[in-house]
C-alpha cells in the first residue's frame, strides 16, 4: 500500500521556528494558511550565502512549496510573498518578544496539518501591526481571543454562563476556564470589571484597566488549554523583567 504524498505548491507561510539537522540541513515548523503547521525538511538551508537560509526566517512572509511523506515533507522551494500590507518583513526590535510569544502558541496548542485559514489571517495581521510599531497589548489579546475560538475553545464574553443574562457593563464578573463568567460579589479578589468583558467581547480593548482584566482572563483560559505547559517566552519576559528592575 502507497503511503499519501504530502504536498504544496507556493503556499502563504510564516518560520514558526527552525532548528539546525546535521551540517548543512535544518527542520523548520511552518504555519501555511493552506495545510496548517507543517514541518519540513530543508536540505543545504545553512550558512551564510545560503539564500534559503536567510528567508526561512520568523516573521517574514513566504510563498512554500514542499513534497514527502510522514512527520516532515521536503521542502523544494522558497520565495518572498508580495503582501506588504499584511505582514511584516522582519519586527524592530521591541517587538520581537511579542511576535515569537504568538508563534509559540500556535506551535503549543495547533496540531499539524490541520488547515486554520482565519487564525493565519489574524496572525499575519498581528505581525503586520507589531512592524507597524503598534503597542503589543491589544493586539495580543485580540489574537488569544481568536486562537481560542479556533481551538473550539471560545467563551462568549456577551452573556453570564449557566443564566444567559447579559453582561451588565457596571457589574463584578468572576472567570472560570472551562466554563464562562458569572457574576460575583462587588469588589471581590480576582474579579473583572464586565465592561472589560464587553470591551473583549467587541475587540476594542482600551486603557489600563480594561487591558490589563483581558490578560488576566485570557491567560488563565489558554493556561486551561496548555494544561499546565510553561510557555518559554514568558519564563524569559519575567527574566527580562527582573533584570530590569533590578
Amino acid at each position: 500500500m502507497s503511503r499519501t504524498v504530502r504536498k504544496a505548491q507556493m503556499t502563504r507561510a510564516w518560520v514558526l521556528h527552525h532548528r539546525p539537522f546535521r551540517d548543512t540541513s535544518r527542520i523548520v515548523e511552518a504555519f501555511s494558511r493552506e495545510q496548517g503547521r507543517v514541518t519540513l525538511f530543508a536540505r543545504g538551508a545553512r550558512g551564510p550565502r545560503s539564500r534559503t537560509a536567510s528567508l526561512l526566517q520568523p516573521f517574514v512572509p513566504l510563498l512554500v512549496s514542499w513534497r514527502g511523506h510522514g512527520d516532515a515533507a521536503q521542502l523544494t522551494a522558497v520565495d518572498l510573498a508580495d503582501e506588504p500590507a499584511r505582514g511584516a518583513r522582519g519586527l524592530p526590535a521591541a517587538a520581537v518578544m511579542s511576535g515569537f510569544y504568538l508563534n509559540e502558541l500556535i506551535l503549543r496548542l495547533t496540531t499539524r496539518d490541520d488547515p486554520h485559514p482565519d487564525l493565519f489571517d489574524a496572525y499575519s495581521a498581528a505581525l503586520g501591526a507589531l512592524a507597524a510599531g503598534n503597542a503589543p497589548d491589544a493586539l495580543l489579546r485580540v489574537f488569544e481571543r481568536r486562537l481560542l475560538e479556533e481551538l473550539g475553545y471560545g467563551v462568549d464574553f456577551e452573556v453570564e454562563m449557566g443564566s444567559g443574562r447579559a453582561i451588565d457593563p457596571e457589574g463584578r464578573y468572576v472567570f472560570r476556564a472551562g466554563q464562562g463568567v458569572a457574576r460575583a460579589v462587588a469588589d471581590a479578589p480576582g474579579t473583572v470589571a464586565g465592561r472589560s468583558l464587553l470591551s473583549l467581547a467587541g475587540g476594542r480593548l482600551a486603557g489600563p484597566a480594561e487591558l490589563e482584566d483581558a490578560r488576566r482572563v485570557l491567560r488563565a483560559a489558554l493556561d486551561y488549554c496548555l494544561e499546565g505547559r510553561e510557555l518559554m517566552t514568558r519564563v524569559v519576559a519575567r527574566a527580562v523583567a527582573g533584570k530590569e528592575r533590578r
